[in-house]
């Protein structure tokens, strides 16, 4: 799984969530009414430290990771999480990985 964040996305985070340089935020599939990844579930986050990450990517002093029981929500996909100015908000951009393991363009 490969995960990318906009340094306008941490920015954003750092804001919304009072984080600063070296705290962690968790990303986790949970139960949703709303459309994510797979029915019924959505992309969730937590700001907790890291038991057993298996994925994970710095961004402007945070780190985000997922951890290992939680990939199954990512298999076969690559993750973006990019900042939208005119929705001062963020957004989840997922892309399917290619046979190589590289998101396909």
């Amino acid at each position: 799984m490969d995960m990318t964040i906009s340094p306008e996305a941490a920015a954003w985070f750092k804001k919304e969530l009072n984080l600063k340089n070296g705290d962690s935020i968790r990303l986790f599939p949970r139960y949703s009414s709303g459309g994510g990844l797979h029915p019924g579930f959505s992309l969730g986050i937590a700001t907790e430290p890291p038991a057993r990450p298996a994925a994970e990517a710095e961004q402007g002093g945070l780190i985000f990771y997922m951890e290992e029981q939680d990939l199954w929500y990512m298999e076969g996909y690559s993750l973006s999480i990019n900042y939208v100015a005119a929705e001062d908000d963020i957004e989840y951009v997922y892309q399917p990985l290619s046979a190589a393991g590289q998101a396909k363009e």
